[in-house]
């Protein structure tokens, strides 16, 4: 066994060096990400059971948990030998009624009790004639004689709030419960404040908040020692977040990029309309930063549809009256080739180059400094691209702008590494998924945020239906009257190919051929994301010329398509989709003056997605989706895990907690401006 280290903090003491607990335990507690004291003491339990009202055996309800005692009266072990199986029993008795209390396959279970034990028994009633309980938890009711330590030990499991813990295969509930009573008991006086100095009279102190998560007095105290920690979270993570908007105003100074409309007037001249008030306002804004002393840091947010595109336009174009370049990042190959034509047609008159870098794709060399399919390398370029972009070998030559385009898809560390290609160069993130208050404040909490909170003029309404599967035939009826007055539809299925025939999961391959017969003798085409480019290209350019009328597709058209003319926009199988993705998809119609339909094929068999689709047909205010979308499936989800920098959290709820951040929010800018706290 391990020997503790004198010489280390007292929680950093590995969890293999307790008693008890060993090598094998120990392998176990590491698929937890359970390594050492502190990590055990701050691992939160999934809920609490409040084991503490006692019932008598009459009163217990089937599948009701509760709590009951009485004394053993019979117990045995029968064995089935033609299915190698056991089952061990205890009867007991309290006066009102007999209990049987069964374990499967755990013989050895019968070393630990005797006929006229006194036994407490948490668990779930199975049946009534007779009352049965399969695998309940149980204590024998010792005599107060019995050592101190040991009655308390014993304690922890039943007649008291007890808490329960996820699990991994072959730990058991009970024991990780006696671990976590133990090291608590152990370790408390080494559970020190994170900040000595920071008073919080109406909190319980970081010890006691840590033992009321795991072994509350009552549920009140789980509330407010979760309030606390969660506290300590948001408090670290707003240090975080203020030091590095710091540390970037103290080393970095704003590129001059402010511009003198030399090139933003011609463009908003061609444009063909005219901004709305909340672009104007934002640009102002945008502005303002690209002149500031420091580099612009900012989130742009605007639904689906409002403008955002000419926005970032209009900033690419202050920078390049500025003389910097300019790098637009895109998440999709899609989305890089709608932007790519839609600039050579907005900037190309304008005398400016622009490139395009994605995997399979570049209308440039290696880099600026070669020549290009645009033009002369010497010219302003604005640089178009996915992921390429952040390629070591590709280099992008005095940047002034980075502008990242559906930056939920993108890291936090990626825009960093598009953002050191040049010399702290002014940076705006877009998004058409709005950002709940609390994530503004955490995730992009070094940001300043924009909001375009109107859309254009002249958009035709989107309504929006949920049907269910057994109406997916008039749903085809009604799009075919659309398509024979000449609109265009799309249908946007989970998967690109094996169906599950079992859950009625559809995929686009085997979908193709029927949905070409349905809709005959309109031409259908296809869209997927492992497609080659050039096949990409070819069955977008055929739809927006409307030589296909239907494009069946998977969710790879959320970005990156802008059709006028099609103004229906079916998804099957549409509880398999998050909410805020829905609402994307959605965001492809009603881009012309005509209405246009959403309709939204799906079997809800969860409360969540039958609240995600309501949500959905109840309304199109993307920032209501947005904090439907946070409450129902958490921060990790909406912005995607892997990529999207959400806070590693444990006893913090973005969800819920906005009071708890703005106060972090205040007291870590007290900590970092005011005296050493």
């Amino acid at each position: 066994m391990p020997r503790i280290d004198p010489n280390v903090s007292p929680l950093e003491t590995p969890l293999q060096a307790l008693p008890g607990v060993g090598a094998a335990r120990a392998a176990l507690l590491l698929k937890l990400n359970l390594v050492t004291v502190g990590d055990l003491l701050h691992y939160a339990p999934r809920r609490h059971e409040d084991r503490r009202h006692l019932l008598n055996i009459r009163q217990l309800m089937i599948q009701k948990p509760a709590t009951t005692r009485g004394r053993i009266v019979a117990l045995g072990t029968k064995h089935y030998q033609q299915r190698s199986k056991s089952v061990f029993e205890i009867i007991l008795e309290d006066g009102t009624g007999r209990l049987h209390c069964r374990w499967w396959n755990l013989p050895f279970m019968e070393r630990y009790f005797a006929v006229g034990d006194e036994v407490m028994v948490f668990g779930r009633l199975r049946s009534v004639k007779p009352r049965v309980m399969d695998h309940p938890e149980t204590e024998i009711i010792e005599s107060a004689s019995d050592e101190e330590g040991t009655i308390a030990e014993k304690s922890v499991h039943l007649d008291r709030v007890v808490p329960v813990y996820g699990l991994t295969e072959g730990l058991p509930q009970r024991w990780l419960r006696t671990l976590v009573w133990r090291v608590l008991t152990q370790f408390r006086n080494h559970i020190v404040e994170p900040r000595p100095g920071l008073i919080l009279e109406d909190l319980p102190g970081r010890a006691e908040a840590l033992g009321w998560i795991h072994f509350p007095s009552d549920l009140r105290e789980t509330k407010r020692a979760r309030e606390r920690l969660a506290l300590d979270e948001f408090i670290d993570l707003q240090l975080a977040i203020q030091r590095r908007r710091k540390n970037l105003e103290a080393n970095a100074r704003g590129l001059p990029c402010a511009g003198d409309n030399r090139l933003v007037r011609p463009f908003l001249r061609e444009l063909g309309f005219k901004l709305t008030r909340a672009q104007t306002r934002v640009l102002r804004e945008m502005r303002a930063d690209l002149g500031g002393a420091f580099p612009m840091r900012r989130l742009l947010q605007g639904d689906v549809g409002s403008g955002k595109t000419v926005v970032a336009a209009c900033c690419a174009l202050m920078a390049m009256e500025s003389g910097y370049n300019v790098a637009l990042m895109v998440p999709t190959e899609i989305l890089a080739a709608q932007h790519y034509s839609n600039f050579v047609r907005w900037f190309g008159p304008l005398g400016i180059s622009i490139e395009m870098q994605t995997g399979s794709r570049k209308t440039a060399g290696e880099g600026p400094g070669e020549l290009s399919a645009s033009g002369d390398a010497s010219r302003l370029t604005l640089f178009i691209g996915t992921h390429a972009l952040l390629e070591s070998g590709f280099g992008m030559e005095n940047l002034g702008l980075v502008i990242i385009d559906e930056q939920h898809k993108f890291g936090v560390t990626q825009r960093e590494t598009l953002v050191r290609k040049g010399r702290y160069p002014h940076l705006l993130v877009m998004t058409a998924t709005p950002i709940p208050r609390t994530l503004g404040l955490t995730v992009y909490g070094d940001l300043d945020v924009s909001a375009i909170d109107e859309l254009p003029a002249g958009r035709g309404r989107v309504r929006t239906f949920v049907r269910a599967p057994g109406q997916l035939a008039r749903v085809h009826e009604f799009i075919k009257k659309l398509l024979a007055a000449g609109q265009q539809a799309y249908v946007v299925l989970p998967r690109v190919e094996e169906a599950d025939l079992r859950t009625g999961k559809k995929a686009v391959l085997q979908e193709f051929a029927r949905l070409q017969a349905v809709f005959a003798p309109h031409r259908v085409g296809m869209l997927h994301g492992r497609l080659p480019a050039h096949e990409k290209e070819r069955v977008m350019t055929e739809f927006r010329e409307k030589r296909v009328q239907v494009l069946l597709a998977t969710s790879v058209i959320e970005v990156g398509m802008d059709v006028p003319s099609a103004t229906v926009m079916l998804v099957e199988n549409a509880e398999q989709f998050g909410l805020a993705q829905l609402h994307q998809l959605r965001g492809r119609i009603g881009r012309g003056a005509q209405e246009s339909w959403c309709i939204l094929v799906g079997e809800s068999k969860t409360d969540e997605a039958s609240e995600r689709l309501r949500v959905l047909a109840s309304t199109a205010d993307g920032f209501e989706i947005a904090e439907a979308d946070l409450r129902l499936r958490g921060p990790g989800e909406l912005l995607g895990r892997h990529q999207s920098g959400a806070p590693l959290l444990v006893f913090g709820n973005l969800a819920e907690d906005g009071a708890i951040v703005d106060r972090a929010r205040l007291l870590a800018a007290r900590l970092l401006d005011g005296p050493k706290i």
